[in-house]
């Protein structure tokens, strides 16, 4: 009677266990399967993002890989280093087929790109190459917070995007935007040097191009009229962005070229979208607007990283 007992109770407790494995195991699976939705409709939202990245670059001449790096790193969930990367082939392509319009229509001036684009192009190339990756990962702490090497990088970009917001918040000079075409350019070249080395280097670490410090050193360096000024720093930026990109290909950090690609692809069909939508919509008006969000986003940023780094992507 005993022994039957005995036999019944741990019929009984196998029976308990394999119902509680077996919900386990549902319990994981559905698990798995909600997390394989939320990183699909995150995809979809990076990819529908990178179009406007494109819109951005068509309508306004500028913001594009201010847009870029962080749709890859808080959306797509790619690592701030690698996302630096990806920065660069993206707005460098998106910027070559606009800087290649802008040539249809005579608004490049290729000297202008060889003066200022040569240092800029060594010192992004070098940055990407040899100064990245020597920086440690672990930089400093304080109490217990680590201030790492991708927390440092989109820091950097955050001030990158208030600064780069602040120029386009601010009303352009009416004397810049009506200077006429056939004025005579004269070029400050040590000036132009340490303008392009200083771009690049920027470029090199945060992956952005830059268009908002070169068109000003353009206007105010050669004395350039600021529509011929915006179509030569897209030359300049695709030049010095894809040959940067090329000093990744040294690192040993895998490139997932599917995104990759996909996202450039959707960022160049955005950009013909913004080319046309920009002869209907006020561009001053649009720039301002964005310049805000862009401040906004860059305030966002710091505070994350800063603040709230366990939220973080990486």
């Amino acid at each position: 009677m005993i022994a039957n007992l005995e036999m019944f109770c741990n019929l009984c407790h196998l029976s308990y266990r394999d119902e509680w494995a077996v919900l386990h195991e549902q319990t994981k699976q559905n698990n798995i399967v909600e997390s394989q939705k939320t990183c699909l409709t995150m995809e979809i939202i990076g990819y529908f993002l990178a179009i406007l990245v494109g819109i951005s670059l068509g309508l306004i001449g500028s913001g594009g890989s201010i847009l870029t790096v962080p749709i890859l790193v808080y959306i797509l969930g790619v690592d701030p280093i690698l996302a630096t990367a990806y920065s660069l082939f993206i707005v460098g392509t998106t910027s070559l087929v606009g800087g290649i319009q802008s040539a249809m229509h005579k608004r490049v001036d290729f000297t202008t790109v060889l003066v200022f684009g040569v240092p800029s192009i060594a010192a992004v190339y070098l940055t990407r190459a040899y100064v990245m990756p020597f920086i440690p990962n672990h930089l400093f702490s304080v109490g217990g917070f680590e201030f790492t090497k991708p927390i440092a990088l989109m820091v950097l970009f955050a001030i990158v995007m208030i600064m780069a917001s602040i120029s386009m918040i601010k009303p352009a000079k009416k004397e810049t935007e009506t200077a006429s075409e056939d004025h005579k350019m004269t070029y400050n070249y040590p000036m132009i040097l340490l303008e392009g080395t200083v771009v690049g280097v920027l470029t090199g670490l945060v992956g952005a191009g830059g268009g908002f410090l070169i068109i000003p050193a353009l206007v105010l360096l050669a004395k350039m009229p600021m529509k011929l000024a915006v179509g030569t720093s897209l030359f300049i930026i695709a030049a010095k962005s894809l040959i940067g990109f090329t000093g990744d290909l040294k690192n040993a950090e895998q490139i997932d070229w599917t995104l990759l690609s996909i996202f450039t692809l959707l960022s160049v069909v955005g950009i013909f979208i913004g080319i046309i939508l920009s002869k209907k919509i006020p561009g001053q008006k649009l720039k301002t607007a964005f310049g805000w969000f862009v401040l906004i986003m860059g305030i966002y940023i710091i505070t994350k990283e800063l603040f709230f780094p366990g939220a973080s992507a990486h």
